[in-house]
């Protein structure tokens, strides 16, 4: 009987949670209520490198449902700062932090039905070598546009199934 206890607690947590009400966000796939939400959205163009990689991860992650017709518009504005702290007697600064913040509406003709944030930082260690640094803050902007990217398409999927459950 001993033997068998952990196999009833397993069975037991599993029937619990059965019944909490939690329901996948991407239920069925790119074919999903959720996935063919955010296909119906158009991401406006953003300045700059920072842009164009936040851009692009943010319609890469929203193409799985397709290309229906475009509803929303996405505007995002991006703030991209890199500060040195950490400096040494001499001046030199030993340690760069990268932060790129992102303020997005999503609009409905002339409605923002939706106005939030997301945001992210990283930090770069400073070297003798001058190219290690600037690769360092190159690769610290992709990982944060990715991250950016992350954030905004999960509280556009929680606006699309929050709306969905409305109507």
């Amino acid at each position: 009987m001993i033997r068998h206890a952990p196999l009833a607690g397993l069975l037991l947590a599993a029937a619990a949670l059965s019944g909490c009400g939690l329901r996948p966000l991407y239920a069925d796939g790119g074919k999903g209520s959720v996935a063919q939400s955010l296909s119906q959205i158009e991401v406006a163009p953003i300045p700059g490198q920072a842009g164009w990689l936040v851009r692009n991860a943010v319609s890469d992650r929203m193409a799985a449902g397709g290309s229906g017709e475009k509803r929303y518009r996405l505007e995002i504005e991006l703030d991209d700062q890199l500060t040195g702290f950490g400096v040494r007697r001499d001046n030199a600064v030993t340690r760069e932090r990268r932060t790129l913040r992102a303020r997005y509406r999503l609009v409905d003709g002339a409605t923002v039905v939706l106005d939030a944030t997301a945001g992210s930082d990283a930090g770069i260690d400073v070297v003798s070598s001058e190219y290690a640094t600037i690769a360092a803050e190159q690769t610290a902007l992709e990982n944060l546009a990715q991250q950016i990217a992350d954030q905004i398409v999960t509280r556009l999927a929680l606006y699309a199934k929050r709306t969905q459950a409305e109507q």
